[in-house]
């Protein structure tokens, strides 16, 4: 037990002693929310020396503030609060996060001692991206995922040869285990959002082209020129599916705090009709190389102020005027049997306004694979997106749901430890039976279907 004699300090120490103890309390404070929220996505990109961080940390803290008060013969009441909660805080943040980080090790251990035919049969679902290339090929090794994305810090100091090699070794271990060829996605619709440039080329983006070109034919030859240089660049290094083009309308609408969607830069134009022609072109011209285009992010985030990879976000527009204008690229692309959709994370209030849009039933099941009766690949935009880790169902509930709605593909693209919660939910909910038979042979059958014409253009002529 600490003891000490707690008495009013001389006034210069009391200052300084006091002063010292709000700092230590100060740095437990400040790693509290950290710890509480361990595991999320927002700490991917550094999480081995946040986890340092937070295990030496308030270890350091409360080794200092046993060791001051072991010192101290003499110490005010305000500075033995100060001190007591310190400890208090500090042991809360080393609980925290070693908690956190058990469950999260125990998950990984459950799916990757899961049943080998179960991983294979709901990873054919997920799409996953990756920071550690051997955890990458251990889930492919263990037919675990249909698909990578690769980004940025995947190809960062590489040149084109050395990333088509790696990305061949994936394929050819599917080869090897006779199950069709693995998605591999990326983000290049040109300008800010060119995830493989370099080593690719960097281009403009097709917003930038029909601001350029107000003529339409002369624009219409540019745009395929665009979408071909893509297509053959992708091809080139092993990507057969492109998170392009943005098909919402530009509405202008600017929100300061959002850094990351900013879509009144990214969106083709205000006019349907001009968004519908560009995007079908430039999806034309990818696909002479076997490249699927993705159209996103449905129902349009045009309208939308708040940055779903921060919080929720709601589209509060009525479906009729959504019809009349921003589902008009959609409606008319959609049925491209070469063409993905991706699904967004607003809420779609006049459907459900409970439930963002990428796993909603009401939206999913009941407008686009109900009332449209689309019958192409949905793909989720990524799932460790603020509106998603933080909606009341969580990662876990929402994968489920999505797949029970009829979504093809679960992205988990920024940070890849979030597939083992995603999967371990997908078990979990598969062993109760509650995980719909019908829905998902519908999705394999769309998925076989389609991956059998990338297949094919294996073997066809590229375009010249």
């Amino acid at each position: 037990m600490l003891r000490a004699t707690i008495h009013p300090d001389p006034p210069p120490a009391a200052h300084m002693n006091l002063l010292l103890a709000i700092s230590r309390l100060t740095i437990v404070l400040i790693l509290l929310p950290s710890a509480l929220d361990w595991r999320s996505p927002t700490l991917a990109g550094a999480r081995s020396w946040a986890l340092l961080g937070l295990v030496v940390g308030p270890l350091a803290v409360a080794a200092v503030e046993v060791w001051v008060w072991r010192a101290s013969r003499e110490r005010s009441r305000i500075t033995a609060a100060l001190a007591a909660t310190t400890l208090g805080v500090a042991f809360l943040v080393l609980a925290a996060t070693l908690v956190a980080e058990g469950r999260f090790q125990w998950m990984r251990r459950e799916v990757l001692a899961a049943d080998p035919a179960r991983l294979e049969q709901l990873g054919r679902h997920i799409i996953v991206g990756y920071r550690d290339p051997a955890e990458l090929e251990a889930l492919v090794e263990r037919r675990a995922v249909s698909g990578v994305f690769v980004t940025v810090h995947n190809v960062q100091g590489r040149t084109t040869d050395s990333v088509r090699r790696s990305i061949d070794a994936l394929q050819e271990k599917r080869r090897e285990q006779q199950l069709a060829p693995l998605w591999i996605a990326t983000d290049q619709e040109g300008g800010a959002v060119s995830r493989l440039s370099p080593p690719l080329a960097r281009s403009d983006r097709l917003s930038d082209l029909v601001a350029r070109i107000p003529d339409k034919a002369e624009r219409s030859a540019a745009v395929a020129q665009l979408g071909a240089e893509h297509g053959r660049a992708l091809a080139s290094v092993g990507v057969n599916v492109n998170f392009a083009p943005v098909v919402d309308l530009n509405r202008r609408v600017i929100n300061p705090a959002d850094r990351l969607t900013r879509i009144h830069e990214r969106a083709i134009s205000a006019d349907p009709r001009v968004v519908t022609e560009v995007a079908g072109r430039y999806c034309a011209a990818l696909w002479q190389y076997g490249v699927h285009c993705t159209l996103k992010h449905f129902p349009g985030l045009g309208r939308v102020l708040a940055d779903t990879h921060v919080a929720s976000a709601d589209l509060a527009t009525s479906t009729r005027e959504l019809e009349a204008a921003d589902w008009i690229p959609f409606r008319a692309l959609m049925p491209d049997s070469s063409a993905f959709t991706m699904l967004g994370h607003v809420r779609l209030a006049a459907v459900d306004g409970k439930r963002p849009v990428s796993f909603s039933p009401a939206v999913v099941a009941g407008l686009i694979r109900g009332a449209w009766r689309h019958d192409g690949i949905l793909v989720t935009d990524d799932f460790c997106m603020g509106a998603v880790t933080g909606s009341r169902e969580g990662i876990g509930a929402a994968s489920v749901a999505a797949l029970n709605a009829g979504v093809d593909l679960i992205l988990v693209s920024y940070d890849p430890d979030q597939y083992y919660a995603v999967m371990h939910a997908l078990l979990q909910a598969d062993r109760a039976g509650r995980l719909r038979r019908e829905v998902l042979a519908r999705s394999e059958e769309r998925l076989k279907r389609v991956a059998g014409q990338g297949v094919a253009m294996l073997g066809a002529p590229m375009a010249p």
